[in-house]
């Protein structure tokens, strides 16, 4: 299973999500105060993942680190 910490974040944070994988990347949708997000993995060996977790009109690319980039978002919106 990937994106698994942020998978966690979003279970402690009580928000539902649905996951899918496919060929070893992950995606992950969810809604938020009424607004819909999503996060989807590139695979190697370019890994990486699209999101729009920051800007919710706006898709936007995570590199190297995207995981923790994208968990540290996550955890400010507490």
């Amino acid at each position: 299973m990937r994106l698994q910490k942020i998978q966690n974040q979003l279970n402690n944070m009580g928000i539902k999500y649905s996951y899918s994988e496919e060929d070893d990347c992950g995606s992950i949708d969810f809604e938020h105060k009424g607004l819909r997000y999503n996060i989807w993995e590139f695979p190697a060996p370019e890994r990486g993942a699209e999101s729009n977790i920051r800007s919710t009109g706006r898709q936007e690319e995570f590199g190297a680190s995207y995981e923790e980039e994208l968990l540290d978002i996550l955890k400010s919106w507490r």
